[in-house]
């Protein structure tokens, strides 16, 4: 599982700081969350394949977090896409993004679906053999969900040395690695245990941005391997994070520790602050494992 931050600051864009924007990259597949202005731009110093990006999820409508979709739709055609593309995102998506797209005569030359969302309860938008993606209904000014991204489990691994010695056939490697017994060239059943090892525990990782603090969301990223949750404010701005419908560094630490994640990456930073590391400080605190977000950087969870 790889992350590959994009950009991470609030509200406007910076010569040196971007909006909303990262790509996960889970199973061989990338998606795209949020696409604030810039994204683009920032998928080429990242070296990332716009060919590989076949699903966008666009958390809400503020300019921050979607800005950037419709420049980056329009390059996808330019560049001559074949391969369709799906956008999830709340109601009234589509409506943006066509408009533009009407006016200004660029209709794609490729399937584009949009899949509104307007369910205010956690679901399941996407699903495939390897992974889903749920939402994480968030409480922010403007209708806002969180996605949680979750690997199923894969397959056992075979112990290639136990399978020779319990002269198992080639032929049953498949049935081993999907956990069923097998019977040895001599007809003698094997159990699975004697002859796999349990896969990989299934990661998952919670995108959490923007938020006010929200308890509600805690059973359902609850170990959750990552956790990126905005922190737009430290305390000294406390009194600002409510009527703003957003978070503190601190209060993003109490859900971490609440839930029990394996690691906090925060981000979301107002552009009022000079030193992101004062996040981290604040953030720690409360929760130890706390990593910052920042454009250009990339996490690899192994």
């Amino acid at each position: 599982m790889k992350l590959n931050i994009l950009g991470c600051y609030a509200a406007t864009p910076r010569s040196f700081t971007n909006p909303s924007a990262q790509v996960l990259e889970m199973k061989n597949e990338l998606f795209l969350i949020d696409c604030g202005e810039g994204t683009q731009v920032q998928l080429r110093r990242n070296k990332i394949r716009f060919s590989k990006i076949k699903h966008i999820f666009i958390s809400h409508l503020h300019g921050d977090h979607c800005y950037g979709l419709v420049g980056l739709i329009s390059t996808f055609r330019l560049l001559n896409r074949e391969n369709e593309l799906h956008v999830y995102g709340p109601k009234g998506i589509k409506e943006i993004i066509t408009l533009q797209l009407k006016l200004s005569n660029s209709w794609t030359n490729y399937p584009l679906y949009f899949h509104e969302l307007e369910s205010k309860e956690a679901q399941i938008i996407y699903e495939d053999e390897k992974l889903s993606v749920e939402t994480i209904p968030l409480v922010h000014r403007v209708y806002t969900n969180g996605f949680l991204f979750k690997e199923k489990p894969g397959d056992r691994k075979l112990l290639i040395d136990k399978a020779i010695e319990y002269n198992i056939d080639v032929a049953l490697y498949r049935s081993l690695k999907k956990g069923k017994d097998v019977r040895s060239e001599s007809g003698e059943l094997v159990p699975n245990h004697l002859v796999t090892a349990n896969p990989e525990p299934p990661k998952s990782y919670a995108y959490c941005s923007d938020t006010a603090f929200n308890p509600k969301m805690i059973p359902q990223i609850s170990g959750t391997t990552v956790l990126y949750h905005e922190s737009t404010f430290l305390e000294d701005k406390a009194e600002l994070a409510f009527p703003t419908k957003h978070s503190t560094a601190k209060e993003a630490a109490q859900i971490a520790k609440e839930a029990g994640v394996g690691k906090l990456i925060l981000g979301h930073y107002s552009t009022r602050y000079t030193d992101i590391n004062l996040f981290k400080e604040e953030a720690t605190s409360i929760f130890k494992k706390v990593d910052l977000a920042d454009d250009g950087k990339v996490f690899i969870f192994e």
